[in-house]
């Protein structure tokens, strides 16, 4: 990109990362968005420590004012054992899932910098705030499959797989421009661009 005359170098640089918002199509009926935290020059997801942060500041904003669990459906021994010596209040559900109850912010950055590697659910709503049965026994037998016939019973059904730098938002009511509306503050801090690709 040239920069135009007067200008001074370095104005026009993008902010190191960027965040996609977009509209996915996942099949007749389905609302979905998708959110990929990337580096902005490389293209490549944003992964560690930062990611975390930024992971962390994103999920509590999305949610506003509504209650929020996060779902554990696979390597569970290893998510109880991290959480009883943190003291992280949790309940297990379903035969293999393990649900945490409105985890602060700290320790949702400190669950996103563990288990970077793993896929795992974040659910927001008036519904979390008692368990979903039937749900959390398909989380146990099927995993994030599970979401999809659940979701319009909330807010948003998160499926996040943070070392792909990618979430899927399933959700009846948040729209790509609104998710970024809610995010957008929060995300400030962090000189991120956010972008709605075509």
């Amino acid at each position: 990109m040239s920069v135009p005359p007067g200008v001074p170098p370095g104005a026009l640089d993008l902010p190191p990362f960027s965040l996609d918002v977009e509209t996915l199509d996942l099949g007749p009926g389905v609302k979905a968005v998708g959110l990929e935290l990337i580096e902005t020059e490389n293209r490549e997801p944003v992964r560690g420590k930062q990611a975390a942060e930024i992971w962390s500041t994103l999920f509590p904003a999305l949610a506003g004012d509504d209650f929020y669990v996060v779902d554990f459906f696979s390597h569970i021994d290893r998510v109880r054992e991290f959480c009883e010596l943190r003291g992280f209040e949790f309940r297990e559900a379903g035969g293999r899932c393990l649900v945490l109850p409105q985890p602060r912010q700290v320790q949702l950055f400190q669950l996103f910098e563990r288990f970077e590697g793993e896929t795992f659910g974040i659910r927001s709503g008036a519904a979390t705030q008692t368990p979903d049965a039937a749900l959390e026994g398909e989380l146990s037998r099927r995993g994030v499959d599970a979401y999809q016939p659940a979701y319009e019973r909330y807010v948003f059904c998160a499926i996040c797989d943070p070392e792909d730098g990618w979430v899927t938002l399933l959700s009846p009511t948040l729209w790509a421009s609104e998710v970024i509306r809610r995010v957008r503050p929060a995300v400030q801090p962090f000189d991120i661009y956010i972008a709605r690709p075509q």
